[in-house]
């Protein structure tokens, strides 16, 4: 079996692997397709707290069940061979405060598949455990359904989030997660939706997601302020100009990923003035289910979203277009044999 792995920070191989064997309760799954994300760059450049190398990246996943280990199906579920399927990539300890409060995501002892220390899935198969494995309807594209991991997260975001019917809502970058932040917006009671991004292909991207108001830069929008601003793009002059956008009594939410050690330059008097909520939001916390559900209702526009498909050969070229911020989603398929643009 052939899996990417990266070795050490800033290093990755094509590797041969044994075929891994399910666990108790767990579930061996062959890959149909895998996103690539800005978590795998920071995975791979060692900016990510806790990643223990070597590690086969990849927690945006779908695929097909081949073999179920011991006590699967001992209590609810009913998984059969055969079954397509969406993986959850976020493991805790269940035990300390965090799990015990509801606050899983916050366990000391979290761990992404492909994150931080068990492999993910950019390798042709791959062990999860059955309460990290939803089913998805023999209908439902797999490959559009890797989208349901990170629509997941983008829920999550909006569950720390007012969710006020008549908002404004402001999102910086038009990425992956931009994108689903914004076209969740409506559903969460929003009057209107402007998203900014430099790149103009991303805003293309946004309009055929019915994203209607969309700029390159907050000062050509017709509003100075916003009810929400959400920033989805990680990178600190973003953040800085984001935070001045937001209104009075207002909340702006830090999504996108930034570097453990970067810090951000905000006025403390204006947050104290202008009672500014500021919200973090971290990977998935019950929504997982959610976006299986939304994803399957027809919620976001997937198709419009995936632009290029790529092999385990061609993981390399895949990071490196992901870096320049050319395309769309980026999906790894493991499985297949021909890289192909889609869009």
């Amino acid at each position: 079996m052939r899996a990417v792995v990266f070795e050490s920070e800033g290093r990755l191989a094509l590797q041969e692997r044994p075929m891994p064997e399910p666990g108790y309760k767990e579930i061996l799954i062959e890959t149909a397709a895998v996103g690539i994300c800005g978590t795998d760059t920071h995975v791979f450049d060692g900016e990510f707290e806790g990643t223990v190398y070597p590690l086969v990246p990849g927690h945006e996943a779908t695929g097909t069940i081949v073999a179920l280990g011991e006590g699967v199906n001992d209590g609810s579920y009913d998984f059969e061979v055969g079954d397509h399927v969406a993986v959850n990539p976020s493991t805790t300890c269940g035990e300390c405060e965090f799990c015990i409060n509801g606050h899983q995501n916050l366990c000391p002892q979290w761990n992404g598949l492909g994150v931080v220390a068990s492999d993910g899935a950019s390798q042709q198969y791959f062990t999860a455990p059955s309460r990290n494995v939803y089913k998805l309807r023999p209908d439902t594209d797999l490959y559009e359904a890797a989208l349901i991991e990170p629509l997941a997260c983008a829920i999550r975001g909006w569950d720390m989030l007012p969710r006020r019917i008549g908002d404004h809502v402001l999102v910086f970058g038009a990425g992956t997660m931009g994108l689903l932040m914004a076209q969740l917006a409506t559903r969460a009671g929003a009057v209107s939706v402007t998203i900014v991004d430099l790149n103009a292909d991303r805003l293309q991207t946004a309009a055929e997601c019915g994203i209607e108001l969309r700029y390159t830069s907050a000062d050509d929008a017709d509003r100075e302020k916003w009810d929400v601003v959400i920033d989805c793009t990680g990178n600190i002059n973003a953040i800085e100009d984001a935070v001045t956008r937001v209104k009075p009594a207002g909340y702006f939410q830090d999504f996108g990923v930034a570097p453990a050690d970067r810090t951000a330059k905000f006025s403390p008097f204006r947050v104290y003035r202008d009672e500014i909520t500021f919200v973090g939001t971290m990977a998935v916390l019950n929504s997982f289910g959610r976006a299986v559900e939304l994803f399957e209702a027809g919620a976001i526009n997937a198709k419009a979203m995936i632009s290029h498909s790529f092999t385990l050969d061609d993981y390399a070229e895949a990071l490196e277009l992901f870096r320049r911020g050319e395309g769309r989603k980026l999906q790894i398929r493991p499985n297949d044999t021909e890289s192909r643009v889609l869009r």
